[in-house]
């Protein structure tokens, strides 16, 4: 991967590039490691939902309530 940036003066629409320092190489790297933590805590998240509503839905059967009825108080 080319690590380069490009700079755009909104003014006079003149574009640079140059290459990413060694910090901001860093923070590039640090930055996705903590995207993939949030996109799997999130996907952790809603995995949890998804089986706890499952769950909830399950009991209320085993209580006798009809999908219908589970549906109405589920709104």
């Amino acid at each position: 991967m080319a690590n380069k940036i490009v700079t755009v003066n909104a003014t006079t629409g003149e574009q640079t590039v140059r290459d990413l320092t060694a910090d901001e190489i860093a923070q590039f790297e640090a930055d996705k490691r903590r995207w993939a933590e949030l996109r799997a805590e999130e996907d952790a998240a809603a995995e949890k939902a998804a089986a706890d509503k499952e769950s909830g839905n399950q009991k209320l059967k085993d209580l006798g309530l009809t999908d219908d009825e589970i549906a109405a108080i589920s709104s």
